[in-house]
């Protein structure tokens, strides 16, 4: 068998670029096949059921990066809660490049994404929710300012993203980052 021209890894890399940048509905066949260095034909044989699937894969390769960084960072329990956030936030600079990149979430819930990653969608958001309301609970926030918490760094985060993109100003992103670190560390 011939060893792959193109790693998986770096056709995800590309498929994710092109996603987060045209959305599901805008990200066309031959932007996605030239983003992974494959051919519109070795594309489909790599994902068979076409869009759909490569944007399924993209959910995936993402959520293992989230898993991964993000979450372990937050959970991690060699390090105080406090030490916790500071970290998790620092890999949240790294997903998004400091604000110059877009959410996955936003970028494949637009349109018919929506209907076809609704699953995907809530599933991950529920995941950035339970980790940073875990973090409450550890620095000693009662259940429902943990969760009122929790949720409101989902809202900013993604809120932050796209003012941010919007005025062109990622230091938008970066403020709302500091702000989530002073509301945990600070209480």
């Amino acid at each position: 068998m011939r060893p792959q021209k193109v790693l998986d890894k770096d056709i995800l890399i590309g498929l994710t670029k092109v996603f987060r940048s045209k959305g599901y509905e805008g990200a066309s066949l031959k932007e996605l096949a030239e983003a992974t260095g494959l051919k519109k034909a070795s594309l489909y044989h790599r994902f068979p059921n076409g869009k759909k699937e490569m944007a399924e894969a993209v959910f995936a390769h993402v959520g293992k990066w989230v898993d991964h960084n993000v979450f372990e960072a937050l959970l991690d329990e060699r390090f105080t809660p406090k030490e916790r956030i500071k970290n998790g936030l620092n890999e949240i600079r790294t997903l998004y490049d400091h604000g110059n990149e877009v959410c996955i979430f936003r970028a494949l819930s637009m349109q018919t994404g929506l209907e076809l990653f609704e699953k995907q969608v809530n599933s991950g958001m529920n995941q950035w929710i339970n980790v940073f309301n875990e973090v409450g609970l550890a620095l000693g926030f009662s259940t429902a300012d943990s969760q009122k918490k929790a949720v409101q760094v989902l809202i900013e985060i993604q809120g932050s993203l796209i003012v941010s993109k919007g005025l062109g100003d990622i230091s938008v992103f970066e403020k709302t980052l500091q702000n989530i670190e002073i509301k945990y560390i600070n209480g």
